[in-house]
């Protein structure tokens, strides 16, 4: 009895393993090319559910931006989430 429950264990395990996704199932990253007139605000606004302060957060870090000047025609990825 204990083998079978031991055997079902590992098979429950196994099919988990194989049917899981990474945590960051939000989707891919997309890029957006800055348009006349575009702040990360607005940006993040549009783009991002709640608090646009998050979005500017999470746009700025992972574009590498040191600040908030961002020109009409630079691509910017979006993060996810």
């Amino acid at each position: 009895m204990f083998v079978r429950l031991i055997a079902v264990a590992l098979v429950a395990l196994v099919a988990w393993a194989v049917v899981v996704r990474s945590s960051e199932g939000a989707g891919r990253e997309r890029s957006y090319v800055v348009r006349p007139g575009d702040t990360l605000w607005t940006i993040a606004a549009s783009r991002y559910a709640g608090d646009p302060r998050a979005g500017v957060w999470k746009i700025r870090t992972r574009n590498g931006l040191s600040g908030s000047v961002i020109v009409p025609g630079e691509r910017l990825v979006l993060p996810t989430g």
